[in-house]
Formats: structure tokens, sequence, C-alpha cells
């Protein structure tokens, strides 16, 4: 029987976890997902993955949770990730660091591999080992115990995602891209049996500076004063694709998926604090 797998784009802000909230079930039933990975690398303010956020996002039906550059940016993950066995760093961080890269999850009585591997290009805080290194030693061991395996390649050059998906063509069962929080449009099967998107989008504002509030972002730019990034709200979307396997793990379709919001309430969108100033 056939595996089909939700893969979400980034969520990004409270706006990304109401779009989870709202649209998760519906987006799962209709479209018969057995399994729902989601990059989280901007769920909590946009940057980075609070503890919180990440126990609500499983209680919504998330089973796996990949990061990024920012997986460590928030404390409290620092000291839950290494029990959260959902939630996976890039792999090539460290080898002692809190967290795993990788691992397996069971899916009726079916094993799957799930990867997270950040890329080294375009990243001012981070610079982590070579992924290309790292990539088909994870997959000698994961193809122990299962022949499919999905890989997170979280980037933000189309070169180096680009050159990653032609390493791991018929090396594994598909290789989706996050980082840069716009959705492209070169998802497709090759015909070894790879499926592979460069960018699968992001789960918040679309209508935004990668799911931030694009007033903050251009004031930014034109003062070079830093300030802190705010959540955009208009536009909200899930977006992300379905990735369907056969009983080899070999990938049979993949099916880019950008479902429209409604608009969130406007009580939803002040900060805790805000609220309780009022």
């Amino acid at each position: 029987m056939n595996l089909r797998i939700l893969f979400v784009g980034e969520i990004v802000g409270r706006v990304g976890v109401y779009c989870v909230k709202t649209l998760l079930s519906r987006i799962k039933a209709e479209r018969a997902v057995d399994f729902v990975i989601a990059n989280g690398d901007g769920t909590t303010g946009g940057f980075g993955l609070g503890k919180n956020h990440s126990i609500y996002l499983r209680k919504l039906g998330v089973d796996a949770i990949t990061g990024g550059d920012q997986i460590y940016f928030k404390k409290d993950m620092v000291e839950h990730i290494e029990n959260a066995y959902y939630i996976l760093r890039p792999a090539n961080f460290p080898p002692g660091n809190p967290g795993r890269g990788w691992r397996y999850f069971s899916i009726n009585e079916r094993k799957i591999g799930v990867v997270s591997l950040l890329g080294q290009s375009g990243f001012d805080r981070v610079h982590l080992s070579n992924p290309f290194t790292f990539l088909p030693e994870i997959v000698e061991r994961l193809k122990r115990e299962t022949n499919t395996i999905v890989v997170d390649f979280h980037a933000v050059t189309t070169a180096e995602k680009a050159s990653m998906f032609h390493l791991a063509d018929g090396m594994v069962s598909a290789l989706v891209g996050t980082g840069q929080r716009v959705m492209t449009s070169d998802a497709r099967v090759t015909p070894s049996g790879t499926a592979f998107i460069c960018e699968a989008g992001r789960t918040g504002s679309l209508d935004s500076v990668g799911g931030l509030d694009p007033e903050v972002e251009i004031r930014q730019y034109l003062t070079q004063i830093p300030e802190r990034s705010q959540d955009a709200w208009a536009t909200p979307a899930l977006q992300g694709v379905v990735l369907e396997f056969d009983t080899e793990g070999r990938a049979v379709s993949i099916e880019p998926v950008s479902e429209r919001c409604p608009e969130v309430p406007a009580e939803q969108r002040q900060r805790p604090e805000e609220a309780r100033r009022r």
C-alpha cells in the first residue's frame, strides 16, 4: 500500500500556527495523508522554535518537526529537544549537540526515515559541517531498516539545493528544500524515484517579507538599525507538498499545496503581554 506524507513549509509566527490549527486536519482528511512533517524553524516569533509551540504543533497533528539554523534560538528548546523525539535539528551540527538529526518513525506498520540537514551558504551565525558528506553516511545507516527516506534540506541558495538534489537522486525517496520561505514551481519526480522541490514555501502570511511585517523589515534596510521583527497577518496560508511513495520507497508523485486560511481574528493578533495591558 502506498504511503502519503504531507510536508508543511516553514511555519512562521503565530499566524503560521493559526493556519496549522485551522487547516491541517481538513487537508489530512481530504488528501488521505498518513504522516505529517513540518519545518518549524520560524514558528516562535519568526525566529526559532519554542518548547510550548513544539508541543502545541504536535497536538495539532504534526508528527515530525524539522529545524534549521535557528533551532537553538529559544533557550527552552536546548533542554527540551533532548527528550522530544519528534523534533529534529540539522544532523550536521556538532555530534555532541542536544537532540538528533535523523530518526525512524513508524506509520501503519511501516517504517520511514526522516533527516534534517543544513546548508553552508548564506548563514551568518551558523557554520556547520559539510552536509554533502553527511548525507551518504546517514542514508547508509537508515537503509538498514527502511527504504523510505525523506530529507529536509534547509538552505538559502538554489545552487546548493540543486546540487544536493543531484547528489540525493536515487539515494533517497524525497529531498524537500526549506529556508527561503518562497515556494518554487520545480516540483518533480525523477526516473530513479526521488521527489524534489527546491522550496516548499511557508505557512503564515504570504503578503509579507518571509512571514514578517514589511514595514519593519523595510525600515531596517533603510536605517541599518536592528529592530525586532513583527508578525505579518495578511493573506494567511498553509503551503507545502504531498508526497506519495510505493512499497519500495520510490516516489510516485509530489503535489504542491497552497491553501488559503481565513483571516486571523483581531483579538488573536495580540501578543499575550499586549492583551494583559488592555
